[in-house]
């Protein structure tokens, strides 16, 4: 449950692309790629850390907490992808 709660997040996360200007390497969909994959891999992170072991957290683990745990990282792998656009444009 938390991996779909991440992923939600990264794509409710991934809507506000559209208020930046098109230069994601991929385009939109290299931002929605970069959204799932940073919430995810951010979520798993912190989820780790905070659970001493490197899992997916159950449908009992799973609050509202958990989900919040994934917006660091849909931020952070959006604006990767801009700059990585931004870098290959020039």
């Amino acid at each position: 449950m938390g991996m779909l709660g991440w992923v939600m997040m990264g794509l409710a996360i991934w809507h506000f692309a559209i208020f930046l200007p098109d230069r994601f390497w991929g385009g939109i969909v290299g931002a929605f790629v970069g959204s799932l994959v940073g919430a995810i891999v951010v979520g798993l992170i912190i989820y780790g850390v905070k659970a001493s072991a490197l899992r997916i957290p159950g449908e009992k683990a799973t609050d509202i907490m958990v989900v919040l745990y994934a917006i660091p990282g849909a931020v952070i792998g959006i604006a990767l992808m801009y700059l990585e656009g931004i870098r290959r444009d020039r």
